[in-house]
């Protein structure tokens, strides 16, 4: 008895702990709150088949209870209740009913697939090669995601920056092994593959990205490495105006701003120790000529603008010197770890100063 107790309170223990959870977390890192129409169309799709699943089980429950109540033995009645084996109309009632139930869902299903399918808006190409939708290539690599905007002549890293009230167009292909582009609040998720290129298209809602302060989170989804549940990017949803001078002043990191010297003492030493042990791998400028391949690293163009260091640390020069110093510590298997040799405390500190001094005029 003192067991069946002890077993009955881990049972309640556990299941108020599972409710108590299941009410945690961020509304911008959730499916359950869509903020753009591909979101909203998985999430009116997720209802619908809750509320089927629902239907069932009520249905289902009260007539169990039913024949439990109805039918049940009584003590004095040895008569055995009438068998209705073999009854073809009872036969095709539960055959007949989950095929309406499966068509129910099936067609909302397959439209909405279809829609979300549709991206034949950036095959239409103007002379010059840009098109009029809004396009990103992604590319995922082992713990980085990148961002390419063909159209702005743009590169940068961890931090996608797109239009709100638009549909935004992405193509996603991974570097070295499977990943997957996920974005729960504005829609579902895409794998990212090493020999093929795939498309998905996305809209951020300018009202749920005012009330998300215009910043989502995007993770990958798929089981690539010992780092994988820390491979997260953010995501800046602006209002067109916002958008259009942010991709200004981006294009306005050319080289000749790349190489001008910063005013500060430490952080133009910062940069001579980047120019000598970083840059082979990153570059500083948004417009980088090198081809994909030798794409090793994050772009660090406005670098010292963004949210996170390495995507999950404080932006802040502390944790960016300690990312410096080991990165292994904090993404273990990352392939920065030994590639730029031993800095001393005074190095890594000029080098600090040099990339938070990287910012966006």
């Amino acid at each position: 008895m003192k067991k069946k107790l002890t077993n009955w309170r881990l049972f309640t223990f556990t299941g108020l702990t599972a409710l108590f959870l299941s009410g945690c977390g961020e509304p911008f890192l959730s499916t359950l709150t869509p903020a753009g129409e591909a979101g909203q169309t998985a999430y009116d799709l997720m209802l619908l088949s809750t509320w089927i699943m629902v239907g069932v089980v009520i249905v289902v429950s009260v007539l169990f209870a039913i024949a439990v109540l109805k039918f049940r033995r009584k003590k004095d009645d040895p008569a055995i209740p009438k068998q209705v084996e073999g009854s073809h109309v009872l036969e095709m009632i539960w055959t007949i009913i989950p095929i309406i139930l499966l068509i129910i869902l099936a067609i909302p299903t397959v439209l909405a697939t279809f829609d979300l399918a549709d991206t034949k808006a950036m095959d239409k190409k103007k002379e010059d090669g840009t098109t009029d939708a809004m396009v990103v290539n992604v590319r995922a690599n082992l713990y980085w995601w990148e961002f390419e905007y063909p159209n702005q002549k743009i590169i940068t890293s961890q931090e996608l920056v797109v239009p709100t009230d638009q549909k935004v167009y992405f193509n996603v292909k991974a570097s070295d092994v499977k990943h997957s582009f996920w974005i729960p609040a504005a829609g579902g998720k895409i794998d990212t593959n090493v020999e093929n290129v795939n498309q998905i298209w996305l809209e951020f809602d300018g009202e749920k990205a005012e009330e998300a302060d215009n910043l989502f989170y995007g993770k990958c989804a798929e089981l690539c490495g010992p780092s994988h549940a820390l491979m997260d990017f953010k995501v800046h949803a602006l209002p067109k105006q916002e958008f259009n001078q942010w991709v200004t002043a981006m294009q306005a990191i050319d080289a000749k701003a790349a190489e001008a010297k910063p005013e500060d003492p430490a952080a133009a030493a910062g940069q001579e120790i980047f120019n000598q042990k970083c840059l082979s791998c990153h570059a500083v400028t948004t417009a980088d000529a090198r081809p994909e391949a030798a794409r090793t690293a994050p772009n660090l163009a406005g670098f010292g603008e963004r949210e996170r260091i390495a995507g999950i640390l404080e932006h802040n020069e502390e944790e960016l010197k300690n990312w410096i110093s080991n990165p292994e510590e904090y993404k273990p298997g990352n392939k920065m770890t030994g590639t730029y040799g031993e800095l001393s405390d005074q190095e890594t500190d000029q080098l600090a100063a040099y990339l938070m001094s990287l910012k966006v005029e």
